[in-house]
């Protein structure tokens, strides 16, 4: 973020936004939005503030909930599919992929070196 109208956008909307580290990976360095403090917002911006460079932000994406089994009761969690894609020559989707799931109820983070689980996902018929 180095533009200064969309720094003061994502300050003024940050309970709104993800706003992550670009040199982390796997939710780590990450502020959630919906779910972050007043504090945590603030530690945020003085973080953007002092290397902007560092940081991206992004709308939250309300990820598609489904029923999972979870400790012997059906409850809906927040998910998202990555399909499996081979390039080459031609172009081909790999009919399945992998579905990952935030175990946490509530979570949007469905990273699962932050709490979420993954399952295999096929496709069994056209």
């Amino acid at each position: 973020m180095t533009n200064v109208q969309d720094r003061e956008y994502v300050f003024d909307n940050m309970e709104r936004m993800v706003v992550k580290a670009v040199s982390e990976s796997g939710g780590y360095g990450m502020l959630m939005g919906p779910s972050s403090t007043p504090v945590l917002r603030k530690e945020f911006m003085d973080l953007v503030l002092e290397n902007p460079r560092n940081y991206i932000a992004q709308p939250v994406v309300y990820l598609s909930r489904h029923v999972c089994y979870m400790d012997g009761e059906l409850e809906a969690r927040h998910l998202d599919l990555r399909p499996f894609v081979i390039y080459g020559e031609d172009i081909e989707v790999v009919p399945g992929g992998l579905t990952r799931v935030a175990l946490r109820k509530g979570s949007l983070v469905v990273n699962s070196s932050q709490g979420g689980g993954s399952k295999d996902t096929w496709v069994l018929a056209e």
